[in-house]
């Protein structure tokens, strides 16, 4: 059955030779034609929140047919009909069982995205990569050791055919982020690196989610599956992409990464998130409990793995990342994340919880033995670097050091950040290029990511 809706889909985009060394292509010309695959998750529709220059408005859907197919069409119409700024997507749907050989033959875009069950995923993008067709992925495009080989194997398919394999990094979009890492560039006010220790990492990432939340002003509505670690990955896979993604991206900026030599997982944990009956019929919209979920029922409610934690060594600097996930944000409340990088002269921090009103703060502390009359004078000189970059950004002094002031036109939001991940996946297709570490450093960091799954199922 083939249907035509006057409304959009995905996002994706790319082209050009990426693999495990560098390479260059000639890039893809023309019109980027966007088909989206079996959308179970709603990043497949924030990623074309906005439209794009050079993308085609026509998006071709391929999905079996059901709830979460229509969840996904109808956040691209709401898309087109808001009153702010409406996007103008036309979506063609193809539903049926044999969805993806349909688009394999059929090949009517040259783009692939790819946001859903992670169970598929890598079947997913070997089907693409061996097609000759660019992949989008969401994150995690690898959630145990199997489909990470699987991975490495893709990405060689993927060079041999000149196509491009890239995976949706948001967090690289966030101005707090983004400032930590540029402070970190600035030897006379961070320093180098610390080497740290396990109990007192080099960095820190964690991240409290939920699975009670908002998207797009309305609640998020989950796939049952989501609550299965078999389909959607442990939380040791999964959220913890992006702070793996970031440690690289921060303290070895623009180098490749080894996984074969760089990291060294020292030890890792996991434990579950405990729901009740009321809580997964309010989150779901179903009645508690499918097949697939009895296996982790225990005394009439569900055992989500969803909280992990690892410490590992990357080329010896010591790190921790944890993530864990409640049911829902206290009052007023969200997401949050803490992240430190410590330095021989500062520690860069930023904190996002009720004092921060539950948006992210970046903080600059003077480094043991470091005087702030001394840190003072070098972020005086090193602050006009930042402003030329990022005009408007300030320094505040607090008790313990600085607060770094950030316009509000900067946060954006996490929503707003896929659209700037396309907007740089663009770029690179226009250049013919991308950087040369890109692909090592997603090798490395989805070997980091499983290694500490498979560790922390052993662990005792």
């Amino acid at each position: 059955m083939r249907s035509v809706l006057i409304s959009g889909a995905a996002l994706g985009l790319s082209a050009l030779a990426c693999g495990l060394v560098a390479c260059q292509t000639m890039g893809l010309r023309g019109e980027i034609r966007l088909m989206t695959l079996d959308p179970g998750h709603f990043h497949a529709a924030l990623v074309q929140k906005t439209m794009l220059p050079g993308v085609s408005p026509v998006v071709h859907v391929y999905a079996p047919d059901g709830e979460e197919l229509e969840a996904h069409l109808k956040r691209i119409e709401a898309y087109n009909t808001r009153a702010e700024n409406p996007t103008a997507w036309k979506t063609v749907v193809y539903r049926g069982p044999d969805y993806l050989e349909r688009m394999i033959r059929e090949r009517p875009g040259n783009v692939v995205v790819i946001s859903g069950n992670n169970r598929r995923k890598i079947e997913y993008i070997e089907s693409c990569v061996q097609a000759g067709l660019h992949v989008l992925a969401d994150k995690p495009m690898a959630i145990d050791s199997d489909s990470f080989h699987r991975l490495c194997r893709a990405f060689e398919v993927a060079r041999r055919n000149n196509v491009l394999l890239y995976d949706i990094m948001t967090e690289r979009y966030e101005i707090t982020t983004i400032l930590q890492r540029e402070f970190s560039m600035i030897p006379e006010v961070f320093g180098t690196l610390v080497t740290g220790t396990p109990e007192e990492p080099a960095v820190t990432k964690e991240s409290v989610h939920h699975f009670s939340k908002m998207v797009s002003g309305s609640p998020l509505v989950r796939p049952p599956w989501f609550f299965d670690v078999t389909q959607q990955g442990e939380g040791l896979v999964d959220v913890t992409t992006h702070l793996v993604d970031l440690i690289q991206w921060e303290c070895f900026p623009e180098q490749s990464l080894d996984w074969r030599k760089d990291v060294e997982m020292l030890r890792a944990r996991r434990w579950p998130t405990v729901l009740t009956p009321e809580q997964f019929r309010q989150v779901t919209r179903k009645d508690p409990w499918p097949d697939y979920l009895l296996k982790d029922v225990t005394n009439g409610q569900l055992h989500v793995y969803a909280n992990g934690e690892m410490i590992y060594r990357l080329r010896g600097i010591h790190a921790k990342v944890s993530v864990i996930w409640n049911f829902e944000a206290p009052p007023g409340g969200g997401d949050t994340h803490f992240s430190i990088l410590r330095g021989t002269r500062a520690h860069l921090v930023i904190r996002q919880g009720a004092e921060q009103n539950w948006k992210p703060v970046l903080y600059i502390e003077p480094a043991p033995g470091v005087s702030k009359e001394d840190l003072q004078a070098a972020l005086t000189r090193a602050l006009p670097k930042i402003q030329a970059r990022y005009p408007g950004v300030d320094l505040q002094p607090n008790e313990r050091g600085w607060t770094v002031v950030v316009p509000d036109k900067y946060h954006v939001g996490h929503e707003a950040h896929f659209a700037q991940v396309a907007e740089k996946f663009l770029r690179f297709l226009r250049e013919g290029r991308m950087p040369d570490w890109e692909v090592p450093n997603m090798i490395t960091k989805y070997y980091t990511t499983t290694r500490a799954l498979e560790l922390a199922r052993t662990a005792r």
